[in-house]
């Protein structure tokens, strides 16, 4: 299961939080966790470098594109090796949504865009979307052309 997809800006604050199956009383921890590990992890990282990291039994992708900082976290089937697909494609529907990897302003001008693909990628914590194409239809309301 996904348990969490958060986006956060430089100076750590959360733009777009997720949990999946994570008690209520957890969800701050998981919060200062993930920032606390990026902000002691991301510096100097290129556009769209993985980093991995594992903690209590789950695993947690996380890179940096633009001027916002994508974290995964997941547990069971989603290893290391699925939640690198599944961060690929957050990012590569962001820069779509955006236009180019987003500034922090740019992110919150598109920020509807950006939770309707989060809502068509990761549903209920299970990887639902991976094609581009088929995103892009559904977060225009269009119905998919093939099943």
């Amino acid at each position: 299961m996904i348990l969490a997809v958060l986006f956060a800006n430089a100076e750590g604050n959360i733009l777009i939080k997720r949990f999946h199956g994570v008690p209520a009383e957890e969800r701050l921890h998981w919060r200062s966790f993930l920032v606390k590990l990026g902000a002691d992890n991301l510096k100097g990282v290129k556009n769209e470098e993985l980093l991995v990291a594992c903690h209590k039994s789950v695993y947690i992708v996380y890179t940096i594109l633009g001027d916002v900082s994508i974290y995964v976290v997941g547990k069971d089937a989603y290893d290391e090796l699925a939640l690198s697909e599944v961060i690929f494609t957050i990012t590569s529907a962001v820069k779509d949504v955006c236009g180019k990897p987003p500034t922090e302003r740019r992110f919150l001008d598109k920020y509807g865009r950006i939770c309707l693909c989060l809502d068509e990628i990761v549903w209920k914590g299970y990887l639902e979307n991976t094609e581009k194409d088929r995103i892009k239809r559904l977060i225009r309301l269009k119905p998919p052309t093939e099943f």
